[in-house]
Parts: structure tokens; C-alpha cells; sequence
């Protein structure tokens, strides 16, 4: 049998890192096995609906490379794919009538009074377990509330008694007491169907071989493979996701500001970095590799390394993921990428090109350029101490003498390239019998007024012009002497 897998979001706003990692996942098990992938757009929970939120999920797939091989824009003769079209059909209803037919379901019209007085305080928490009052109405109740245009909802049927088995690829084998389900809701007073419901059927319709979603629905599975038993339909194959969480072992929130996709992209990271890194999220390839291609993920990914254990979002493993990507980047993208960030920082007419060479290899995400290449637009105001290095054994007075002696022959020098300048600085080195970094190291002091820097001193003169390097270079000496 072909695997088909799904990716099934509910258009709420923003992509979840989970639920990425969930795409990814049933993405590379379709995809290792030579299978197809779909895109479902699960939108009957109407108050819940976002607008915008259905092009999110389009450009998120298109920016991962998740590529749907069905979907609403793709019709392999499954569709609709969006349930809301499906349920206008009125599928979801037809199936639900064919259970109550088996008694595997019943209508219940209790009212949200009733219902709520159903409620209790169990450890804390307040649960609803309902207790089949409707299951006992006659046919001839039903009908006449039916008749009369009193709302009802269609219930599951479980059994109170007894126990039901799954199996997960992942956790294995669970048994559940059939007393802990619940007679879960089918379709809603609306009409709509409940998010479980639509899943079962829709899986079924559009041959879903695999089902892979976080372990927070292991619990519903029970009540999912009831339904299957009760259609007589093959139960797909479940691989449920261990949890995510931050550093500090907490589920992954809005407020971490990294829980979705487009934070993600806000900071500046780089689309196939989070996804290489969200494939790790609970998945342990063979071997010490870390950097993976999305092609070289299809090949080696088996769903059966997946962990049971909760998965540690790590941003200080991202950075340094990211770091690796931006390393590895064709320079004329990563400028494209860059270049906003550079601009938001300069605004005088210097080679930007120059400048993002300067860092491609420094930063780990592109916010950081801005903290590397301030000084370019300005000369920050900076301590003298600086001047003092003891590797290069250079203090504030051996600082003044090279840059006084320096300036001259800088003055007199016409072509301020790179290599002119790191020539001519060389000759000095050479005449003073010094060392290179006791020449270097106040220049670059005087010329960045920063500890640290994304290229040398020559390479820095080179995109300030003479005029500006020669400023700064008068201005060192004026603080050193002061």
C-alpha cells in the first residue's frame, strides 16, 4: 500500500514550532517511503478561525519545502480539502447518522444548563463526563425532538465497561479503562463536526495510511480507533510526537518568542536552519551528523528513532545551527538577506558588499550585524584603555607614537585599497623592527573606536576613505594626548 501522510492545521494564526515539526515529520515519512503528502485545511472550529491565517500556512509550507502533493490547490481526487467545503457537502452529518443507525451514536439534546451541572472538581481541574442521559430516549423521543427543532448534538457511543488497546509506532502498546471515555461529541449543535470526528472520517476518505500528530491526542486515540471499529475501517498507523519545551522544561508558549515559524523568521534566522533543527526535536538520526539538507533528511529519516522523551527547545543550538547555514551561504543571497540590516545601520555611501563580507562568517543570526558594523556610520566615543593590549604590548603611549607616525605616510598614501594599505603599513613594520599586531592594534583602535571588529585595519580604512580614516586617526591621537 502507498503511505500517504497529512498535515492538517487549523488556520489560527501563526505556524507552531510543533506543528511544523509535525509537517516535517509526516512530510519525510511520506517522502522516505516514496509516498504522497497533503495538505488539509481543518477550519470548522469557527470561532477560532483567523483571517490571513490559511496564507500563513501557504507560505509556510512554500518557505520550508514542505510541498504538498495534494491539497486545495491540488486535487488528486480526494477533495475538498478544506472541511469547511466538505462539510457544505454534508458528509460529516452522513457519517455521523450511519453510526447512530449501528448504535454506535445517539443525539443528545441536553441543554447547556443540564450539561453544566454535569460538571466536577476532579485534582483541581473541572471536567464534564457525560452520563448517556440521551442514550436512553426512545426512537420515538428522538424523532419528536427531532421533528419539534430542539438542538442536539450527536454523541460517540463508548462502553463503560472493559478496555481498549492501541498501538503507537512510537509509545507502543496502550490500554485505556473504557470508563475513562467519554461519550465525546460527533457533531456539534451548528451542524459542524468536532475536530475528531472530521479527522477520523476525512483520514479514512482521503486514504491516510500514516497519522502523525503531537502525544497530547494520545489519550483521544482510544476513543479515534473506536470510531475506525465501528465504520469497519482499517486504524492508520499512529506516530504520535513527543512534547516540545523551553530550557526551563515548560510546554512552549506564545511568550517564549520563539514558539512559531515567523518568530523565528522575525529574528532573523534562516528558513532551512529551523527546519534542520526542528527535524532534531525528537528525532535521532544515525551517526554524529547534524546538518542536514531537507533531501538528506528524506533519506535517512525513520520515524521508529523517534524519543518518547520531551524535546528541549535549545535557542543557543539554533543560533549556533543558523550560524552554520549563514557560513555555508552562496554570498549573493545571504547580501540579499543582509543587506536590510545593514542599511538600518549606514546610511552614508559606503561599499555594503565589502561590509557583509566583513561579517557572513561572524554572526549566527542577521539582527547581529547591526551590533558589528555600528561604528562604520560613526565613530562610537570609546575609552582609551583600549589602546592597551598585552598580547600585542601595546599601551597608551606606544599607541600615540605609532599613530603619529603612521599619519604622515597615510596622508601621503593615494590608493586606500586593502592591499596598498596593508603594503604600506608593512614597510613600517618592517623599518620599526616590530611586531604586525603592535602596529595594527592601535589603527584598528582609532579607525573603529571598538574592541572588536569584523575585519582588521587595512580592510576597515579601506570602506571609511582616506578622509574618514584619516579623521579617526587624528582623533585617537587628540584622546591619547588629552
Amino acid at each position: 500500500m502507498k503511505v500517504r501522510t497529512r498535515y492538517a492545521p487549523s488556520p489560527t494564526g501563526r505556524m507552531h514550532v510543533g506543528n511544523l515539526r509535525t509537517a516535517l515529520y509526516a512530510y519525510l515519512i511520506a517522502k522516505h517511503e516514496g509516498g504522497d503528502f497533503l495538505l488539509r485545511i481543518e477550519d470548522t472550529d469557527q470561532e477560532r478561525y483567523v483571517e490571513g491565517a490559511v496564507d500563513i500556512i501557504y507560505r509556510t509550507m512554500a518557505e520550508t519545502g514542505l510541498i504538498h502533493d495534494e491539497g486545495p490547490d491540488k486535487d488528486g481526487g480526494c477533495g475538498p480539502y478544506v472541511q469547511s467545503e466538505r462539510q457544505a457537502s454534508g458528509i460529516y452529518m452522513e457519517y455521523a447518522k450511519k453510526l447512530v443507525e449501528k448504535g454506535e451514536a445517539y443525539y443528545c439534546f441536553c441543554t447547556p444548563e443540564r450539561l453544566e451541572s454535569l460538571r466536577k472538581n476532579v485534582n483541581g481541574e473541572e471536567i464534564m463526563s457525560y452520563d448517556k442521559h440521551c442514550l436512553h430516549l426512545s426512537k420515538e423521543e428522538v424523532e419528536a425532538n427531532l421533528a419539534a427543532g430542539i438542538p442536539f448534538v450527536i454523541r460517540q457511543n463508548n462502553p463503560t465497561e472493559g478496555t481498549t488497546t492501541f498501538h503507537d509506532e512510537i509509545y507502543g502498546d496502550i490500554t485505556v479503562d473504557n470508563s475513562e471515555l467519554d461519550d465525546m461529541v460527533l457533531i456539534k449543535s451548528d451542524g459542524y463536526p468536532t475536530y475528531n470526528f472530521a479527522n477520523v472520517v476525512d483520514d479514512h476518505l482521503m486514504g491516510i495510511t500514516h497519522v502523525v500528530r503531537g502525544n497530547e491526542y494520545l489519550s483521544s486515540s482510544p476513543k479515534y480507533n473506536r470510531l475506525y471499529d465501528a465504520f469497519g475501517w482499517e486504524v492508520p498507523v499512529y506516530v504520535h510526537c513527543p512534547l516540545i519545551t523551553d530550557e526551563n522544561h515548560h510546554k512552549l508558549s506564545k511568550r517564549s518568542g520563539h514558539s512559531s515559524f515567523e518568530d523565528l523568521m522575525d529574528q532573523g534566522f534562516v528558513s532551512e536552519a529551523v527546519v534542520n533543527y526542528v527535524a532534531l526535536l525528537g528525532w535521532s538520526p544515525e551517526g554524529n551528523q547534524e546538518i542536514f539538507s531537507l533531501e538528506e533528511m528524506i533519506r535517512e529519516f525513520d520515524y521508529r528513532r523517534m524519543s518518547k522523551s520531551p524535546a528541549v527547545f535549545d535557542m543557543t543550538k539554533l543560533r549556533w545551527m543558523n550560524g552554520e547555514y549563514i557560513k555555508a551561504m552562496d554570498f549573493d543571497r545571504f547580501y540579499e538577506m543582509a543587506e536590510p540590516y545593514i542599511r538600518s545601520v549606514i546610511t552614508k555611501e559606503l561599499d555594503l558588499k565589502k561590509i557583509a563580507a566583513m561579517v557572513k562568517t561572524r554572526i549566527e543570526v542577521f539582527p547581529d550585524i547591526q551590533g558589528h558594523i555600528d561604528f562604520f556610520e560613526a565613530l562610537p566615543e570609546y575609552d582609551t584603555a583600549m589602546y592597551t593590549h598585552k598580547k600585542m604590548k601595546t599601551n597608551s603611549e606606544t599607541s600615540l607614537k605609532v599613530l603619529k607616525d603612521v599619519l604622515p605616510l597615510l596622508e601621503a598614501q593615494k590608493d586606500y585599497s586593502n592591499d596598498a594599505l596593508y603594503e604600506l603599513l608593512s614597510g613600517y613594520v618592517s623599518n620599526t623592527e616590530v611586531k604586525t599586531g603592535f602596529v595594527m592594534w592601535p589603527i584598528r583602535t582609532a579607525v573603529s573606536g571598538k574592541q572588536m571588529t569584523p575585519a582588521g585595519a587595512t580592510e576597515i580604512m579601506e570602506v571609511l576613505g582616506k578622509e574618514e580614516s584619516l579623521a579617526r586617526i587624528r582623533r585617537g591621537i587628540e584622546l591619547l594626548e588629552a
